[in-house]
């Protein structure tokens, strides 16, 4: 069949439920192999911003990368300052006991504090003070914000101007994001005229091109909008054929979806393609055409500008969003309960979209429904949301609270995060980029709070799970015995997340020659916080070997991470600290291993069948993850996944 041969009255294959209309267009590309995301390209962080990572950030240098003046005022040795009072003040010679220092500017050699300069008392040759300061204090020490080798965004992240920032001050001048999709879009109609002509009687301006083109951009891909075709066969397939030079990965056809006797759309599709869909049960946009031509897919869009645009939404985004691996927009906008202030009618069989707008009035949140029409711009404009009215509800009443999808800003990322309390491990950085790439959209929170402080988060549901390493001294069991002691009458669930291996982290070559525990006597040290497992195995082992806390130099000096710790080493301020095989080598630091422990995340049985959760105990228990996890200093992933304790 020719193409001129297309102009009679179309009849629709079947007006299908819109997720059945998704599945046939993803089934068939799936088929294909062209619904993975798009690969990665090297771009400059200045071209980066909204673009999305095709990678995963690790740092590459820590933030600050020195000890760093945090005001304006003169560096000091702390020691010189141990008696300083009000009472009896404390002189400082310029030049070699107090050196004049501006925000940001190194700390000098051989002193550790800073004093500000409004603190002080001019003389000739020196300084004044009337009270002492603590070591590092008004310091930025050495990995501060952050520390080389942490997750600073994950692979899938949509790059926001600060994003730029902390990648360029992590060591980063380029960045792999996904390459944006190509859309081709073909305007079609006798009456359209472009945006820079005044239309005669009978004419429309052609916006639906720049409406849709704006979307694609603010979903993340990239459009190119041909000339206006006329409504003629011949010349659509001409347009089709020149849209599939540009090697695009999705084709609009704009109007021409319809069964008027110049939409032809349908007809040509099958011609020179493969037709999938022709009428879809959505109110507005039901005259939906899906295809394939050449193997691309080819969506026949509504001449309606509400529902063209609501057809970008629907159907245009999602396969944007797989191509460039992230959340589709509607699934990923906050949604609310809404009362309605009037009535509204759908048709039974099908989904229905109607744009309100919302005000909140006392405790209620009310919902106004603008003009139905398929053609009212200006419901577009002024609309804060859509009401979804599924297929086979033929409507609600005024006072009925519906479901609202909102335009405004996105609260629903917190229904799409799991909050973690508990012990730190860096490992939950490499679980938080799996969860990520996994399931788009899904976000691990951790709060570093120490195990016993997650087994208080859970007592008081605060949280999904906790990370939790605690060695009872009674039994020499890990983990159980806390649990039925801090958490009786909580049904928990014990998963283990990983065995690990601790010691003491210490400068580069040993140079303090550190050999085990009995060395603590003799160094400076850096502890992590009360309440810490980490914490708890020192205190155990410092108990086995007879040696009391007090002679333990910096016992008292607390961190909440061992990343932090080993920055602490890495920076001079103690010799050696406990912690994670994985914390020493990412800072280059050399490692005395102490022994392995078990690391577990408790989850109570209320959180387990938690969509969230049960997507992290998917990305636990794949092989895939399972290795990666393997692979890292210090992991052993052999029984990772396993229930422990029920």
């Amino acid at each position: 069949m020719s193409a001129n041969n297309l102009t009679e009255r179309n009849i629709y294959l079947e007006d299908i439920p819109m997720t059945e209309a998704r599945a046939a267009l993803d089934e068939a590309l799936r088929a294909l192999g062209k619904l993975a995301p798009l690969p990665g390209e090297r771009v400059g962080l200045r071209q980066a911003l909204g673009r999305v990572l095709a990678e995963p950030l690790w740092a590459r240098r820590s933030v600050p990368h020195y000890h760093a003046c945090a005001v304006d005022g003169y560096a000091v040795r702390a020691a010189d300052t141990a008696h300083a009072s009000e009472t009896r003040p404390i002189g400082l010679a310029l030049g070699t006991q107090a050196l004049a220092v501006n925000t940001g500017e190194p700390l000098p050699e051989g002193m550790d504090a800073v004093i500000m300069i409004e603190n002080v008392q001019h003389e000739r040759d020196s300084i004044r003070i009337m009270e002492a300061v603590a070591p590092y204090q008004h310091v930025r020490v050495l990995g501060e914000d952050v520390v080389a080798s942490e997750l600073i965004l994950p692979a899938g992240q949509r790059l926001r101007p600060v994003d730029l920032g902390v990648a360029a001050a992590s060591g980063y001048h380029e960045v792999t994001v996904r390459r944006r999709p190509l859309v081709v879009l073909i305007p079609t109609g006798n009456e359209l005229v472009s945006a820079d002509q005044e239309p005669q009687y009978g004419q429309i301006i052609e916006f639906n091109s720049l409406v849709l083109s704006a979307q694609i951009e603010d979903f993340g891909g990239q459009a190119l909008v041909l000339p206006i075709t006329p409504d003629d066969p011949a010349a659509l397939q001409n347009a089709i054929e020149t849209a599939l030079s540009h090697m695009p990965n999705l084709i609009l056809v704009l109007s021409g979806s319809s069964a008027g006797s110049k939409d032809f759309t349908a007809r040509l599709v099958r011609q020179i393609g493969r037709l999938l869909v022709h009428g879809v049960a959505v109110r507005p946009g039901h005259p939906v055409i899906m295809g394939l031509v050449q193997d691309v897919p080819l969506i026949g869009v509504p001449g309606y500008p509400v529902s063209a645009a609501l057809t970008g939404d629907l159907f245009v985004n999602p396969l944007l969003a797989a191509w460039l691996g992230v959340l589709p927009v509607l699934d990923g906008r906050p949604r609310l309960r809404a009362q309605l202030t009037r009535k509204l009618t759908s048709p039974i069989g099908d989904d229905d979209f109607v744009r309100v707008t919302l005000a909140r009035v006392g405790e209620r949140v009310l919902a106004t429904p603008l003009s139905r029409g398929a053609g009212v711009i200006t419901s577009l404009v002024r609309a804060d949301g859509l009401a979804h009215i599924p297929r086979f509800v033929e409507g609600a009443e005024a006072g009925q609270e519906v479901d609202i999808i909102l335009y405004h800003n996105d609260p629903a990322v917190l229904a799409r995060t799991i909050a973690h309390l508990g012990s730190h491990d860096p490992m939950l950085d490499l679980l938080a980029q799996f969860l990520t790439e996994r399931f788009p959209g899904w976000r691990l929170s951790s709060g570093n709070v120490g195990s016993l402080g997650g087994l208080v988060a859970l007592r008081r549901r605060e949280a999904h799970l906790a990370g939790i390493h605690l060695l009872d001294e009674a039994t020499g069991n890990y983990n159980v015995p806390y649990l039925e002691r801090q958490l009786k009458g909580l049904p928990v669930r014990l998963v283990t997340f990983a065995h690990r291996e601790q010691g003491l982290m210490v400068t580069a070559g040993n140079p303090m020659k550190v050999t085990g525990l009995d060395d603590l006597r003799r160094l400076r040290f850096v502890n992590r916080q009360r309440g810490a497992g980490t914490r708890l195995l020192l205190d155990y082992e410092l108990k086995q070997r007879g040696i009391s806390p007090d002679e333990v130099q910096g016992y008292a000096n607390e961190q909440y991470t061992h990343l932090a710790v080993a920055a602490a080493v890495a920076a001079g301020v103690a010799d050696c600290g406990l912690g994670v095989r994985s914390a020493a080598q990412a800072l280059g630091l050399d490692f005395v291993s102490v022994g392995w422990e078990r690391y577990d995340l408790a989850i109570p049985q209320e959180h387990w069948e938690h969509e969230g959760v049960q997507h992290l105990l998917a990305v636990i228990r794949d092989d895939a993850f399972r290795r990666a996890l393997s692979q890292q200093h210090g992991y052993d992933g052999r029984e990772t996944g396993q229930i422990v304790y029920e």
